[in-house]
């Protein structure tokens, strides 16, 4: 076991991929010498922050003249070709054909020449190449594991079983995805057993994909995510990792801006982890996307989030002890307010369902709208004859953000 000596906080921008898109023309990549290692949109507790570094700082991909990566947007099938030729190098193994919709003019025209004659891109049928077109997470496996002439060792549709998603891969890839997956190639965010093989690729994963294959033909170090799928070959030996009281956990409320609660009531809440919890080495232990399961509890002059379980994307739980700060921000509801002002984009705990209820005497309040406790109707009797009433109001997205008390062990798989 290891316990973390300093966790990092800090949104310090990182890494960015070699092509611009649109009407901005391509920015090549700097030497390694050279190479800019940080960029102004991706944090370093972003999923794939190690791999875009590392590819950074190798000169393989390099950002846009404003500074930005842009991780979320889409890799087409041009941007591929120049990607591989700058990280790998190898002889070639076919002569070069012409695509009738790839101009000698064009920008990725020798990119796309040497990707085909290399083996990692081929052509469409009528010698097209579609360069412009977005390329799916799918064809990237099978435009790396084609390069560098992988082939399946076990069964094919057992390697693919990993997969809930499996029925999705096109025929034509199912050999080279199983063949990735044993390499360990195949980076799956955030859910690992979702490979999502139709789903346009991004710069963060493209990127991610062509790191883990850099590290299967023996060119790079291998990076330590949760993300990457272990290809069933082996079942690496979890690593316990203590994470200490004191850690902060940022957490996001998808279903409404705000939260309304009486001072005296309890209302049960999941919340979801918004930005990823790293080590000081970058290892992912509590990775975006994890569930935190809790209630909102009366505390002194307001409300305090109290969380019980955590739940990993890995399907991994934890029983935890942390909590957010004291909330005691309030609303006051009137006589003769309308709900739908005080409803729009809210949630409201049991108790302050049956407040607004008696208050402003709307009995039509939808039951989606109000955290799930104790009974609405049993709680009006309790507001009934009075002309206002003050609620505790929260912002999930600030108020909530919670404190770990007591160290907490979790095992990296």
């Amino acid at each position: 076991m290891f316990t973390l000596n300093r966790w990092q906080s800090k949104t310090s921008a990182l890494m960015a991929l070699s092509l611009t898109v649109g009407a901005m023309a391509p920015f090549v990549a700097a030497a390694p010498s050279l190479a800019q290692t940080t960029f102004s949109d991706v944090s370093s507790n972003y999923w794939a922050s190690q791999f875009i570094q590392q590819l950074s700082q190798r000169g393989v991909i390099a950002g846009f003249p404003d500074g930005s990566f842009r991780p979320e947007e889409p890799v087409t099938r041009a941007q591929f070709a120049a990607m591989v030729n700058k990280a790998f190098q190898k002889a070639q193994k076919r002569q070069p054909i012409g695509f009738v919709d790839v101009p000698s003019n064009y920008w990725a025209s020798s990119a796309i020449q040497q990707a085909y004659t290399i083996g990692f891109l081929s052509g469409y049928p009528g010698n097209r190449f579609e360069p412009n077109q977005a390329i799916p997470r799918q064809q990237v496996l099978v435009s790396l594991a084609n390069g560098l002439e992988y082939s399946p060792i076990g069964n094919v549709n057992s390697t693919l079983q990993y997969f809930n998603d499996a029925y999705n891969i096109a025929d034509y890839a199912r050999s080279p995805i199983a063949a990735a997956t044993e390499k360990q190639i195949v980076v799956n965010y955030p859910n690992v057993k979702f490979l999502n093989p139709t789903t346009t690729a991004t710069r963060a994963q493209v990127a991610a994909f062509i790191y883990q294959a850099l590290v299967s033909s023996n060119q790079a170090s291998a990076i330590n995510s949760p993300y990457i799928v272990a290809g069933g070959q082996t079942t690496p030996t979890p690593v316990a990792v203590t994470i200490p009281q004191g850690t902060s956990i940022p957490v996001k409320y998808d279903k409404a801006e705000k939260i309304l609660v009486t001072k005296d009531e309890t209302a049960p809440l999941t919340l979801t982890v918004s930005q990823s919890v790293v080590t000081q080495e970058g290892a992912v232990v509590i990775p975006a996307g994890s569930q935190v399961i809790g209630q909102l509890k009366p505390a002194t002059g307001g409300s305090q989030f109290v969380a019980e379980k955590l739940v990993l994307t890995t399907g991994q739980e934890y029983q935890i002890n942390a909590t957010s700060e004291v909330i005691t921000k309030k609303e006051t509801v009137n006589k003769g307010t309308s709900t739908g002002t005080i409803l729009k984009n809210t949630v409201l705990g049991a108790g302050a369902a049956a407040a607004v209820s008696a208050v402003t005497g709307d009995r039509a309040i939808a039951t989606e709208e109000v955290l799930g406790g104790a009974g609405i109707g049993a709680l009006i009797g309790l507001f009934f004859g009075k002309n206002s009433v003050d609620l505790i109001a929260i912002n999930p997205d600030t108020d909530l953000q919670m404190t770990i008390n007591q160290n907490l062990l979790v095992s990296l798989k």
